[in-house]
């Protein structure tokens, strides 16, 4: 079992930058992509970015060159650097665990590749 608990989420105005936390515990999730997904108000949730193991990363297109995902192994932790802020990435934030150790794949965008989620956390962005 893997707990997730994320944090770092709040109330910025738009332009503003936050950063969110992803920390595991249970087990190491070096070996596994790690995944940031959203849910905003009346919405599905959707993909936002992915890091691989190898440290390979993958970014949804509407948060691309203003987000950034990154992880520290040693500390079991994967985060996301979130820049520019605009009123509809207004969400909760979740992160998520991969299914499969050492993937030779690039980190995938579904949500049924991950195994393991966190609880979220609100980030809300007004204009």
């Amino acid at each position: 079992q893997v707990q997730l608990v994320e944090s770092g989420g709040g109330l910025v105005q738009a332009g503003g930058s936050l950063r969110l936390s992803c920390a595991a515990s249970g087990r190491a999730v070096s070996p596994y992509a790690m995944g940031w997904f959203r849910q905003g108000p009346g919405k599905e949730r959707d993909f936002v970015a992915a890091i691989t193991w190898k440290t390979n990363t993958d970014y949804a297109d509407s948060v691309k060159g203003r987000f950034t995902i990154s992880r520290d192994n040693t500390m079991n932790t994967v985060y996301l650097q979130m820049n520019s802020l605009k009123p509809e990435d207004t969400a909760i934030y979740s992160c998520a665990v991969g299914r499969d150790p050492w993937s030779r794949r690039d980190a995938s965008r579904a949500e049924y590749e991950y195994d393991y989620w966190g609880q979220g956390t609100q980030v809300t962005v007004s204009s």
